[in-house]
């Protein structure tokens, strides 16, 4: 089996490479940045480049039996500064992808959208897959987009996709730089002795999915046959303020917090069903949150994966 894996070079990419090799598979990453240093590449065909570039995507794709899409350019808190480069850079090189897919008649393609984002403010919780999808970030507005493309290309028959919707993954190898991922950026803040900040009173809750468990999901649906859309969380919900207090538990730091206006594109609420992922896939989250923490948490301190 060869897999192409786009954004491989990604705190989540780059574990799914690492999984892919281990079941035997041949893989190429398309990536923008340089390899990063703690991942071991071997025997991967590693490319610097991004989905813009439609003159190259013809090779890239050859010969490829399954395509991982996980690349975005753009965070929640950052899409809405500039939602035109959003769509030119995340929606356009979704659809130069599509158009390259069928012209070279590879079907298989695994998107990683967003379970966070896609849904907006929930009207019911935990949140199914059915779910209106009420974006209130320019991110989600683009992933709902890059879905519904998918699923027009599904029903005009001419892909096979699967659209993953993750709650908020961490782990080892996310950044700490706060533009995404609290676990992480906490746990920076707690290795430098710093506090954090909370944009609002710290009781929006979030569904946290640690990424092995994430990996697991794509590695057993990706190359099956099944089609559309799951969500892929925890299924169960906690405040940040509860992730600070289990943060502080697992460090012993201080991790003083400063409160500050909540922000506009926040969602007040989520916590995804994961029904359909346990039920057609025979997958469950097995890491519980405050094992995950610590387990982020001893390799921080053993190979320094925030210092990016």
């Amino acid at each position: 089996m060869r897999a192409l894996v786009i954004g491989g070079n990604g705190f989540i990419g780059s574990s799914l490479v690492e999984r892919l090799r281990a079941m035997g598979y041949r893989t190429r990453v398309l990536d923008p940045s340089p390899a990063r240093a703690d991942v071991d590449w071997r025997d991967v065909d590693y490319v610097i480049g991004d989905l813009l570039d439609k003159s190259s995507l013809p090779s890239l794709i050859e010969g490829m039996d399954i395509v991982f899409h996980l690349a975005s350019s753009t965070v929640p808190s950052t899409s809405n500064m500039d939602p035109v480069a959003d769509v030119q850079t995340n929606l356009v090189g979704a659809v130069n992808l599509c158009a390259a897919m069928i012209a070279g008649g590879q079907r298989r393609l695994v998107y990683f959208s967003s379970g966070g984002t896609v849904y907006g403010d929930p009207r019911q919780q935990p949140v199914p897959e059915t779910h209106p999808l009420h974006p209130i970030s320019s991110y989600g507005v683009v992933k709902v987009a890059i879905e519904n493309y998918l699923l027009m290309y599904e029903q005009l028959g001419n892909l096979d996709p699967l659209i993953l919707r993750p709650s908020n993954p961490y782990g080892p190898r996310q950044s700490g730089a706060g533009l995404q991922g609290v676990i992480a950026a906490f746990l920076g803040r707690a290795r430098l002795g710093e506090g954090v900040r909370i944009w609002g009173d710290g009781e929006i809750v979030r569904d946290y999915l640690y990424v092995d468990d994430l990996i697991d999901f794509a590695a057993i649906a990706g190359p099956g046959n099944k089609s559309g859309v799951v969500n892929v969380g925890s299924g169960q919900g906690h405040t940040l303020n509860q992730i600070v207090d289990l943060v502080r538990e697992v460090t012993g730091a201080a991790l003083p917090v400063e409160y500050a206006p909540r922000r506009a594109y926040d969602v007040a609420e989520i916590v995804l069903d994961i029904s359909r992922a346990r039920s057609e896939f025979d997958w469950h989250p097995a890491m519980e949150l405050s094992a995950g923490i610590h387990s982020t948490w001893q390799r921080l301190l053993q190979r320094g994966d925030f210092a990016r």
